[in-house]
């Protein structure tokens, strides 16, 4: 299996469409823009008073009923899957989407436009890693009342397998698979979203199709017409005449793949999984998907998700040759013992790097800290990730050993686990932005016994030492 991590990616510069929403049938005008490192997407709603802004989160799915709307603070975005499966589709991770109104146009139906846009305005590599999620073990979702069932298995890369089973004679059982999202402009982009001739009648009575055209869905039909039913569907659509094809469809659309419909769903599935919020290494197999089902599979994936980066523990081989010793350690950094507290350095790039301390009870402090319970101060904790970010830092500089450290600023200290003699620290730092003027900005994480048990976002920055 590939552990390649690729960078995060943007648009090289905005893109503009027009056109209606399908639900509301307003007139609707959208911009893809770039956005920054670990912004992932959102939507700006311009039209409104402040401009709020809409993360494409699964935790703001109110409504599946006809496509995957989105509220934060009374604050809507509707059939939002679309343009997400484009953005996932083209391996765009950070966007955002602005509109004059609540729903993107729905254009044909399917994630073409979108994708075209996305390649006029060209693609920017961002100077930070993609976090991708590594499928280990098999995570279902199954909604009883459908038989709706979504599972994700480890793979290699990201794949989507759909199995959609309509129970009707004109349109039976359908399979589409993307194996590589590369794949998914020549192979899915263009599937165009789709109606039962009996879901139509009731969306019509309802008021709900307002911007549908038979150019931007195609209508199954499963079930005899009758002239009065004909009558209604040409005044809505503003057709003369319409019939129905020998293929059961609606009109004159010509499909695009015989199975548009289960790669339709595909898409969906792509779109409404981009709620998750990261990247994921593994295959879905989706049998009967729907929006209810894709978006409760996301919640449950997000959490998940969020839950294992929150336990996250380094893996790091204690036993391998250390990249700096205590010896080389000390010729970088000025501190010495007793108040050098960082042994090794395991790991070390131009953004993170990787230090252990073990902890005996020879230390000094724990003479008085406490005497019959000994326990590392949780502020030695933060000196030693300070030091250990110092090997950073200062690594980027030809002299280490004429400049000196200094801490500017500690934020968001939390203290998770008690540290006692015998427990042996791993520390993690990683950059949060790129060092400028010899200031940089650390995330900060203490690790010891496979858990969590100390972290702090860290501002340091090195001065060069004055000729004596």
């Amino acid at each position: 299996m590939s552990n390649e991590v690729r960078n995060q990616r943007t648009i090289a510069s905005e893109a503009t469409l027009k056109g209606v929403g399908l639900h509301t049938g307003k007139e609707v005008v959208m911009t893809f823009k770039p956005a920054p490192v670990d912004h992932g997407y959102a939507f700006k709603r311009i039209d409104l008073e402040g401009e709020p802004i809409i993360e494409a989160d699964a935790s703001y799915v109110v409504n599946t009923q006809r496509g995957t709307n989105l509220e934060k603070k009374g604050v809507k975005i509707q059939t939002s899957e679309h343009v997400l499966a484009a953005l996932v589709g083209m391996d765009i991770d950070n966007v955002l989407i602005e509109l004059n109104a609540s729903e993107p146009p729905i254009m044909d139906g399917s994630s073409k436009f979108f994708v075209e846009a996305i390649e006029e305005a060209g693609i920017e590599e961002q100077d930070a890693p993609l976090f991708e999620y590594i499928v280990k073990d098999v995570i279902s979702y199954v909604d009883e009342e459908s038989g709706s069932e979504i599972t994700v298995i480890p793979a290699d890369k990201y794949q989507v397998t759909t199995m959609v089973d309509f129970g009707t004679k004109i349109l039976g059982t359908q399979n589409a698979t993307l194996k590589h999202i590369s794949d998914f402009k020549d192979e899915i982009a263009d599937a165009r979203t789709f109606s039962f001739l009996h879901e139509l009648e009731m969306l019509l009575e309802h008021g709900l199709i307002k911007g549908g055209d038979l150019n931007n869905a195609i209508v199954y039909v499963d079930k005899e017409i009758s002239e009065s039913t004909m009558k209604k569907l040409e005044k809505a659509f503003n057709k003369e005449k319409l019939s129905v094809k020998p293929n059961g469809i609606l009109d004159n659309l010509t499909l695009h793949h015989p199975n548009e419909a289960a790669r339709h769903k595909l898409l969906d599935v792509i779109g409404d999984l981009a709620l998750i919020g990261a990247r994921i290494r593994g295959k879905v197999i989706a049998n009967k998907p729907g929006h209810y089902v894709n978006t409760q599979f996301a919640k449950r994936l997000q959490k998940i998700i969020k839950n294992e980066r929150r336990n996250y523990v380094p893996k790091v081989d204690l036993h391998a040759t250390p990249i700096k010793d205590v010896n080389a350690i000390m010729a970088m950094l000025p501190h010495r013992p007793p108040f050098l507290l960082v042994d090794k350095i395991l790991e070390l790039s131009d953004k993170h790097v990787i230090g252990i301390k073990n902890v005996t009870m020879n230390e000094p402090f724990f003479v008085g800290h406490f005497p019959g319970a000994p326990v590392m101060p949780g502020v030695l904790q933060i000196e030693a990730m300070a030091q250990t970010g110092g090997i950073l830092v200062l690594s980027t500089v030809p002299d280490p050993e004429n400049y000196l450290t200094y801490l500017l600023k500690i934020d968001n200290v939390r203290y998770k686990q008690q540290v006692v003699p015998g427990d042996t620290l791993i520390f993690k730092l990683d950059l949060m932005t790129p060092i400028r003027r010899g200031i940089c900005q650390m995330q900060a994480r203490a690790y010891a016994n496979g858990k969590l048990v100390s972290e702090a976002e860290i501002m340091a920055q090195i001065v060069k030492v004055k000729d004596k």
